[in-house]
């Protein structure tokens, strides 16, 4: 019984851990699936942390902390997007320029808001317990438990995949992302569609910062995302930009922080630094080996205007 509650245990900190990486694999998807390479997952998913915990810090209340991160989040990827797609400044570029300024902006804010001490505790979101589901053995607090972020990521998941490969939006977002200048030659505006599509990454990413804040960890410190938004990169190539791919590789990535979590609570007698560095070992192996089996959509990372036809 005891192996059987540990290894419950185990499962719930994995899905846990894996639900901030989720959202911000899923607001990847779509800005890289128009053909917008976003590395400012990171920047996203501070910000949206930040926002969630300014908004309920003064209103006491974590359900307006929620949309205030959606908003902070859709403002950073509009901001990408006019870098990107408008002034054609260097995606990768831009992307690590916005998670430098999130990073330094939210710090200096958050000891002006929190009176040098951004450990302020905060109201959090609670789990909802289902009733009679949630006593199943292993499965009722892994699935029926669990607050509404993680029914929304859930419900989320299936959602864009539905989007993605059963809609006409979906499939003008992906012609987008593999030739811009076809699908410009068909009357679909690019810039738009690449516009909407960071946008939109960018409110996804952030409700993994709210995530952190209001249910993890119920307070905000600087530099909290530590370094979760390169884990959803890799998660993201790792699934295949494949919504299914990508939440599946999110857990495994949970799955190997939590489980280097466990190793320290044991009082294992190895260093540390090396179960920290576990996740992102992980993460490097994956994509290693990947090379040349993960092919990301054909425009990734290339800038389209109309009057560039040979930026294909």
């Amino acid at each position: 019984m005891n192996n059987l509650n540990f290894f419950s245990d185990y499962l719930v900190a994995t899905l846990r851990l894996a639900v901030p990486l989720g959202f911000a694999a899923l607001g990847g998807l779509y800005s890289e699936r128009s053909g917008v390479l976003n590395i400012a997952l990171e920047g996203m998913l501070l910000t949206g942390a930040f926002s969630s915990a300014v908004a309920t810090f003064y209103t006491g209340n974590p359900w307006l902390g929620v949309p205030a991160s959606f908003i902070a989040g859709g403002l950073v990827g509009l901001l990408h997007a006019a870098l990107c797609v408008t002034l054609r400044v260097d995606q990768l570029v831009s992307g690590l320029a916005i998670n430098l300024v999130a990073g330094g902006l939210t710090s200096f804010l958050a000891r002006l808001v929190f009176s040098g001490s951004s450990t302020q505790q905060l109201p959090g979101i609670s789990a909802i317990k289902i009733p009679g589901l949630a006593n199943i053995p292993l499965i009722g607090s892994l699935l029926f438990q669990e607050d509404i972020l993680v029914y929304l990521l859930f419900t989320l998941v299936i959602l864009t995949t539905y989007i993605l490969f059963k809609t006409s939006f979906g499939l003008t977002l992906r012609a987008v992302g593999e030739s811009p200048k076809a699908a410009e030659a068909s009357g679909i505006s690019v810039q738009i569609v690449r516009y909407i599509a960071v946008v939109i990454s960018g409110c996804l990413a952030s409700l993994g910062g709210a995530y952190l804040t209001l249910v993890q960890v119920r307070f905000f410190a600087e530099g909290m995302s530590a370094g979760k938004g390169f884990i959803a990169i890799a998660a993201l190539i790792f699934g295949r930009w494949h919504p299914v791919g990508s939440g599946l590789a999110c857990l495994l990535f949970g799955a190997t922080e939590a489980l280097q979590l466990r190793i320290q609570a044991l009082g294992a007698n190895i260093p540390y630094q090396f179960l920290v560095m576990l996740p992102y070992a992980i993460a490097l192996f994956a994509l290693v080996g990947l090379v040349g089996k993960s092919t990301p959509p054909k425009a990734l990372g290339t800038p389209y205007f109309p009057e560039n036809r040979d930026a294909d």
